[in-house]
């Protein structure tokens, strides 16, 4: 039985299952708090239960007992054990994680993940991320998009960069997907038309920054017969509100013990990246030489928009054709179809819309330098007849970080793959 069903147990007897969150022995009395994945309960022994027996705290229990009225007990009730059972002893932990703060070190926190998860705050953040998830995939089932699954094992970069990690694979290479990209827009001149995916990708970046990652979990969506990019915006503001309001409803202890406060997702506010440099070298005495924005760009550009709009989300459009990929509608000769969006100063989607002739494709790539031999099965497709389509990538992890408001970006990735981290 889980502990938040005892509630309803008074005077009955039950058998729960968990860890000791912590012990305290008296001579007459030992009063046992045990945690299991619904929240902790105080059980009531008798000493004469343990003897023999070297109980440590996280030490894995079985106790067999009888719910009781307890005033004085945070829950209102406490279980008075007739019998307990050690099932797995630990040993001794390398950090205390039964405080109201996880106050470690992060990589210590990393290496000993499996310890570091059973924090109630860093257990937290997962439950949230599970439900963004599924939030996702709720809204998009709902809207007429299938969900697909497509090869990470890949014969060249989505988008022709070297960024890629090397695999042996028999006796030719092969690469990590940077992306599932070219498959979706192939699903979607398959006939499906509207496709997402959850998984996975993988960018050999030798970044070593509090915002990256070299594996991460990207919320992919592509879809047809769009009439510019702003009907993909469109569709995100209202899948991200969506995905908000489920975690409101499902997660609402997790947000309490976080102590996070969602945002709301109005009519994100669309500015155009030279609108956006314009705006950092008018309010911040900022210049960009490059045509983009830096890290800093983004979260001064952020706090400009919340201060005048209110909206904690601001879209960045029309970027250069030299920014982008080369599956990118152009407008014009110099800029794209393509958005970024930033939340709270970082940015968490890139999208827009791509190019759907062959001949256009082709003639995109080979400006770009790249030789169109290269990537025959991808473009193969578009001889067959493919509709205007576009798409967007939510990073997860970035996302889920920018929710809580979490530092660093490992932290809300289970297992990170940066720089220099294979393990756990």
């Amino acid at each position: 039985m889980l502990v938040e069903e005892l509630q309803n147990c008074l005077g009955q007897t039950v058998t729960v299952e968990g860890w000791v969150l912590r012990m305290r022995r008296l001579s007459k009395v030992t009063f046992l708090l045990l945690r299991d994945r619904s929240g902790v309960v105080q059980a009531v022994l008798d000493p004469q239960l343990l003897k023999g027996q070297s109980l440590t705290a996280e030490s894995v229990v079985k106790i067999r007992g009888v719910v009781q009225a307890e005033p004085r007990s945070k829950q209102g009730y406490e279980l008075a054990a007739q019998e307990i059972e050690v099932m797995a002893l630990a040993d001794q932990l390398p950090f205390n994680i039964n405080g109201e703060e996880l106050n470690v070190p992060l990589d210590l926190a990393l290496d000993h993940r499996v310890l570091s998860l059973r924090h109630t705050k860093t257990n937290a953040v997962f439950r949230i991320q599970a439900a963004l998830v599924q939030a996702f995939q709720e809204f998009l089932n709902g809207h007429g998009f299938v969900q697909v699954f497509t090869p990470k094992l890949v014969a060249s970069g989505t988008e022709g960069g070297t960024e890629l990690f090397a695999v042996e694979y028999f006796e030719e290479t092969a690469y990590l997907a940077q992306s599932p990209q070219f498959y979706k827009q192939m699903l979607v001149g398959a006939g499906f038309e509207r496709v997402y995916e959850i998984g996975q990708v993988y960018r050999a970046e030798k970044h070593a920054t509090t915002r990256h990652l070299n594996e991460y979990v990207s919320l992919d969506l592509e879809m047809g017969f769009i009439e510019s990019e702003h009907d993909i915006m469109d569709l995100q503001n209202q899948l991200l509100a969506s995905m908000f309001a489920a975690v409101e409803m499902n997660c609402p202890k997790e947000l309490k013990v976080l102590g996070v406060q969602l945002p709301e997702v109005p009519q994100i506010p669309r500015v155009s990246l030279e609108e956006a440099l314009g705006i950092l070298q008018r309010e911040y005495g900022k210049m960009h030489q490059d045509s983009d924005l830096d890290p800093e760009g983004e979260r001064l550009l952020s706090q400009y928009v919340l201060e005048q709009t209110g909206s904690e989300f601001v879209y960045v459009t029309d970027y250069p054709w030299t920014k982008r990929p080369m599956y990118t509608m152009p407008k014009g000769e110099e800029l794209t179809a393509s958005f970024d969006l930033m939340f709270r100063g970082l940015e968490i989607t890139t999208g827009g819309q791509r190019i759907h002739r062959h001949e256009a494709l082709t003639a995109n790539m080979r400006r770009k330098g790249l030789d169109p031999e290269d990537f025959t099965s991808y473009l193969g497709s578009f001889t067959l007849g493919m509709p205007p389509h576009g798409g967007l990538a939510i990073g997860l992890e970035r996302l889920t970080a920018q929710i809580i408001g979490l530092g660093n970006v490992r932290e809300a990735s289970l297992f990170p793959r940066d720089r220099h981290r294979l393990e756990p």
